[in-house]
């Protein structure tokens, strides 16, 4: 089997229905893709396929329809992505584990709404869920990027 991951093509010889987030985690390493419930209920596992948030808990690696995209990808070595630049400056993460998924929401909500309102925010987000309860630091990180993301 193909995967492009993070921009890169990686050949991999697993069982189809293996759930992307094992292969990604497993096979490729890619460690910032994070378990948490593998009922894609929680959010923590979140990645893009070709621009989309999925729960990679719940696609099987046969059924990937594009280019995924994790946390590892989002940005670049040289420069944060602007979700996870505002990330660092709204000081979000406490214990940091559902962060990487509710990274990869908000700029899938910042790809398809420039500036999203409070309501628009909650709504995308809700399926992320964070323990340690730092919504109110997610709104302001997300309404953070995208002012820098308007800016250009």
């Amino acid at each position: 089997m193909q995967l492009t991951v993070d921009g890169k093509t990686h050949y991999l010889d697993v069982e189809g229905e293996m759930p992307l987030l094992w292969v990604l985690r497993d096979e490729l390493n890619i460690k910032g893709v994070k378990y948490g419930c593998g009922i894609a209920a929680c959010g923590a596992c979140t990645v893009h396929i070709d621009g989309e948030a999925v729960r990679s808990c719940q696609v099987a690696a046969e059924d990937v329809w594009g280019e995924v995209t994790t946390i590892n990808g989002l940005g670049s070595p040289e420069a944060m992505h602007a979700v996870q630049a505002a990330w660092a400056v709204h000081q979000v993460a406490q214990c940091g584990y559902c962060q990487s998924g509710q990274m990869m929401q908000a700029a899938a909500l910042l790809a398809e709404v420039a500036a999203p309102s409070d309501v628009e925010i909650d709504a995308a987000m809700s399926g992320n869920l964070c323990r340690c309860g730092t919504y109110p630091r997610i709104r302001a990180a997300v309404k953070t990027a995208a002012k820098t993301l308007a800016e250009g």
